[in-house]
């Protein structure tokens, strides 16, 4: 065989052996599933976060619920006793933990005009949030006169798991989550703060 001859056989089997790769199917799956397995991981974490997070959002409504509902059922409360809703939140929010929660709770006097104002607040931290006599802006349906309502207002700091962080502004990655919640009174007329 001569010189030639030989390089155009080489080439033949060369060209042969790449059309039978062309050709050849095997491993076809495995390379299908090496490129979308990472948006399917992606798809998956996405999916259990925003679980997680409704998860968060149905407890903080409960729990701003929960404490409005507990304080209106009372004559009269203090700062020890408001202190306790802490606890009371801390309940709702097993196991997702009240690290950072903050807690304000306002009693609301409305009046002959239908004006709602602060009569006394709290705040988990024992200091008064908002100054007596402020407006308050109440829901339109719980403005009955000369009524006092409570409002519970409760937010947690939510801290998001990014799958890929370097993709999505860091704003995004730490959420407050806050809810409020009005009560009518259940007792008297209206309920006192003895100490707030």
């Amino acid at each position: 065989m001569t010189e030639p001859t030989r390089k155009d056989a080489e080439k033949r089997k060369l060209l042969m052996r790449l059309r039978a790769l062309v050709a050849d199917r095997r491993g076809m799956g495995a390379v299908e599933f090496a490129l979308i397995a990472p948006l399917l991981l992606m798809l998956y974490i996405t999916v259990f976060e925003l679980t997680v997070g409704f998860s968060v959002s149905k407890r903080v409504s409960r729990a701003a619920t929960s404490v409005a509902d507990l304080v209106t059922q009372q004559a009269t409360v203090n700062k020890p006793y408001l202190n306790t809703m802490l606890d009371v939140a801390g309940g709702l929010f097993v196991p997702y933990g009240t690290s950072g929660i903050a807690m304000k709770i306002t009693g609301v006097k409305v009046d002959s005009s239908a004006s709602a104002k602060v009569l006394w607040s709290w705040d988990q931290s024992g200091g008064k949030p908002y100054a007596a006599g402020s407006p308050v802006t109440v829901p339109q349906g719980m403005r009955s006169t000369e009524t006092f309502l409570v409002r519970a207002e409760v937010s947690v700091p939510h801290q998001l798991l990014m799958f890929m962080p370097g993709l999505l502004p860091s704003a995004v990655e730490k959420i407050t989550i806050r809810r409020e919640s009005f009560f009518q009174q259940r007792l008297g007329k209206d309920i006192t703060c003895s100490d707030c």
